[in-house]
């Protein structure tokens, strides 16, 4: 088996073990926190707004590569629920900035800790050279992670002439 075919045949291994965990996980939500109804996409709003506090909903509709009336929905059905606040954005008043409210920090933290108590239980049964490979292995895939969205960024700009040096500046902050 050549190279090529190896590095094809791990991407879709990886790819199908990635998307069995995300699916397992929240399966197994329901078990640990049964009265969890969150779709994933707004567990997922939540995250990124423990993580980067004050977002528009256009910041958030260009990170998770969604359409922009769709992350407003998905903010809308947020705020509704008391999980997430907004307010003015003080750099342009027809925006708004959003943050987690005291009522979603507590919600995303019981949901963090559901998902601990369930890997914390699996990595407990697993054979101690299986529990080892597994946290030995996350510092690499966080760095494949990290290359994944260094070539999607770079894969956004593929479609203009020549080198990224000899690209013209896009948006003003581009061009400092």
């Amino acid at each position: 088996m050549g190279r090529s075919r190896a590095v094809a045949v791990d991407a879709w291994l990886l790819t199908d073990i990635v998307s069995r965990l995300r699916r397992v996980l929240r399966a197994s939500i329901r078990d640990d926190y049964p009265w969890e109804s969150l779709p994933m996409a707004q567990v997922e709003i939540l995250q990124r707004l423990r993580e980067e506090p004050g977002l528009r909903v256009n910041d958030l509709a260009l990170r998770h590569r969604l359409a922009n009336n769709t992350v407003s929905a998905l903010i809308q059905q947020l705020v509704l629920a008391g999980l997430v606040s907004r307010t003015p954005d003080p750099d342009d008043r027809r925006a708004v900035r959003l943050e987690l409210s005291p009522a979603g920090r507590l919600v995303l933290g019981e949901w963090q800790l559901a998902h601990e108590r369930r890997l914390e239980k699996a990595m407990g049964a697993l054979a101690p050279g299986d529990r080892d490979a597994v946290l030995a292995a996350l510092p690499a895939l966080s760095r494949l992670v990290d290359e994944l969205e260094r070539v999607e960024a770079a894969g956004l700009a593929r479609d203009l002439p020549g080198t990224p040096d000899e690209r013209e500046p896009r948006t003003p902050a581009d061009r400092t």
